[in-house]
């Protein structure tokens, strides 16, 4: 019985045996169709297209950097070019201890401690075969450095490369701004396919406004790669080779500036490092002649491994040397507008060539005792429109702007450009402001804020209260007294010329609205006096007599910070920083103008005294003289 059980038992675990190796061998047989199947696909239905991706994986490109376009002045000076600087690099792979490398490379300070950690980053996440920069823009004295110890470094070498540079360092840094690394941001406005990530890109200035033509078009070359990436070499007489191509990056555009580099330096040199601003326009055509904003920076320490320490000092200076004033400093344009709004009287009725008003000293309102007082307090006497631009009367422009109104003052002030951008190729302009009754009904949320006092018309007289306006459109508006009403386009841009032919497009001058006045002996009038305010008995007598050409100015001195009724207002006990703006503006010759001038020295107390000298120096150097 025993024996029967056992044969059942023993035949059982056979047919079980075969049963799975049958399974077995047809999911084998399943899986080997499958295979062939999918063989057969690749290699013969999909050859082309896998071939094709196969032969793209093999052969990869390399872009080749195109030489980014010089910038000129006026004069053919060059203010920014490619010069070819030594940077250390590192080849992660031919480095036997990275730690060690760096620590020898900090005894020789040649790499900054700070630095260390990003760039162990970056090795971890680049391919280890591909170089690496340690160092930009080494100096002879580094340079000497480490040719004598090279010996001990393997996998770091020195790579000439080409770099920017400024020769005129601050002179010409806010115009011409300077490169710097791609950043995020600056990837949501370029197209990527133009760049390399070790690339620079314009941040400021000409450089920024410029980019897409300053930066030329990248070429390529193809070469064979293995399957990590590596570039290897062909025998020259592989068929291989016909499939490789080396296309030529094209250089960026040349371009010329309209400012002329010696006002920029004697620009720069009179403000000697105050705060503020010159700006210089052509009055015939809107071309800059100078812009300066000071104080100002060296651009090429954006080249020397600027360090974010270093950077944020920069940033948080206090005196704010990165901050381009001529066009985003805004500022009380105070007396500056006198002779604007004395045409706009003259044109409106207000007042007359022959109309006399009191001045007191002081001014007050109709029913109320708050008296708005004159730089001069024991008054100006008797005064007509002619003097009272000359002197500067205060209360004469109380009265006659009370009786324009906010609103015709501000169509007016409008005409002359101020309070909008005038669209100069600079990024980040800023508006400035001409207040209205709309503006502040716009402007403020709680209704009692919304409505306009006829005090504020009586401090918008004079160019301040809400009133601001930049450098840039202060010599604008000069520009367009000088040539009695034509305005023209504020342009920076002369010509920009093609690399390979050196062919020049030129800027044409664009001609914008002209100001419309019924009479021209108003204009006569407004600019009789304000040549008398250089030339006569006005304010900037002492900087504009003895001059051997005629010229007309008008001077502006704006509190920074306001005093009681009752208050005197001693500057000397004031800080340096509450002090009042000094401004200026001018042009010449006084009939056939070739020169507008736009002065703001910040804190300088006196427009007449600090800011006049400085415009007459630059129309001096400009005429000849």
């Amino acid at each position: 019985m025993s024996e029967n059980k056992h044969l059942r038992e023993h035949y059982k675990e056979k047919t079980l045996f075969l049963n799975r190796v049958l399974i077995s061998s047809l999911i084998g047989l399943f899986l080997l169709i499958i295979i062939v199947i999918r063989l057969i696909q690749l290699q013969v239905l999909e050859y082309d297209n896998f071939s094709q991706k196969a032969q793209g994986n093999r052969i990869n490109l390399r872009a080749t950097l195109p030489p980014r376009g010089s910038i000129f002045d006026r004069n053919g000076n060059i203010l920014a070019e490619n010069i070819t600087a030594f940077q250390l690099e590192i080849i992660p792979e031919q480095v036997i201890d990275i730690n060690e490398t760096f620590e020898a490379l900090l005894n020789l300070h040649l790499i900054d401690p700070i630095q260390i950690e990003t760039l162990k980053k970056q090795i971890k996440k680049t391919q280890k075969f591909r170089s690496i920069t340690l160092r930009s823009n080494l100096n002879d004295e580094e340079i000497a450095r480490f040719a004598a110890n090279r010996a001990n470094f393997s996998g770091i070498d020195l790579k000439p490369r080409l770099i920017r540079h400024y020769p005129y360092k601050e002179y010409t840094s806010h115009v011409v701004g300077y490169v710097g690394s791609i950043s995020k941001k600056d990837q949501l406005r370029l197209n990527q396919s133009f760049y390399h990530p070790d690339e620079k890109t314009g941040k400021t200035g000409t450089e920024y406004f410029n980019e897409t033509k300053l930066h030329g078009k990248p070429g390529y070359y193809q070469f064979i790669a293995n399957a990590r990436g590596r570039e290897i070499s062909l025998n020259k007489d592989r068929k291989n080779n016909i499939f490789l191509e080396n296309k030529q990056a094209l250089p960026g555009a040349n371009i010329f500036l309209t400012i002329d580099l010696n006002l920029q330096i004697l620009a720069t040199k009179l403000l000697n490092g105050r705060r503020g601003s010159v700006v210089a326009i052509d009055p015939n055509n809107g071309q800059v002649l100078t812009l300066v904003s000071s104080p100002a920076f060296d651009p090429n320490i954006f080249n020397e491994n600027l360090t974010t320490d270093k950077y944020n000092d920069l940033q948080q200076n206090t005196d704010q040397p990165l901050f381009n004033r001529a066009v985003l400093g805004t500022y009380p344009p105070g007396s500056i507008i006198k002779p604007i709004l004395g045409l706009a009287a003259l044109q409106l009725g207000v007042t007359n060539l022959t109309q006399r008003h009191i001045c007191k000293g002081y001014y007050s309102l109709p029913g109320n005792t708050h008296r708005y007082r004159d730089w001069l307090s024991s008054g100006h006497g008797s005064i007509n429109l002619h003097n009272a631009i000359a002197q500067s009367c205060d209360v004469f422009f109380y009265e006659i702007g009370g009786q324009i109104g906010i609103d015709r003052m501000h169509d007016y002030l409008d005409q002359f450009g101020l309070g909008q951008k005038t669209n100069i190729e600079l990024a980040g302009e800023r508006t400035g402001l001409i207040p209205s009754t709309s503006w502040k009904k716009n402007m403020f949320s709680k209704k009692e804020d919304k409505t306009w006092f006829p005090g504020e018309t009586v401090i918008a007289s004079i160019g301040q209260g809400y009133m601001l306006a930049t450098p840039l459109q202060l010599a604008s508006a000069t520009a367009a007294l000088a040539t009695r009403g034509q305005r023209y386009k504020p342009t920076l841009i002369s010509a920009i010329e093609n690399p390979i032919n050196s062919e020049k497009i030129i800027t044409e001058s664009q001609k914008l609205n002209r100001i419309k006045v019924d009479s021209q002996s108003y204009w006569e009038e407004i600019i009789s006096a304000m040549h008398n305010v250089m030339q006569g008995s006005g304010t900037a007598k002492n900087v504009g007599s003895g001059a051997p050409y005629e010229m007309a100015g008008k001077s502006g001195t704006v509190q920074v910070v306001s005093v009681g009724q009752e208050e005197e207002y001693d500057r000397e006990s004031l800080d340096e920083r509450f002090q009042d703006h000094a401004l200026f503006v001018a042009f010449a010759p006084l009939n056939n103008p070739e020169i507008a001038v736009a002065v703001i020295v910040e804190n300088g107390n006196s427009g007449s005294r600090v800011a006049a000298p400085i415009a007459k120096s630059i129309m001096d150097e400009y005429l000849g003289y």
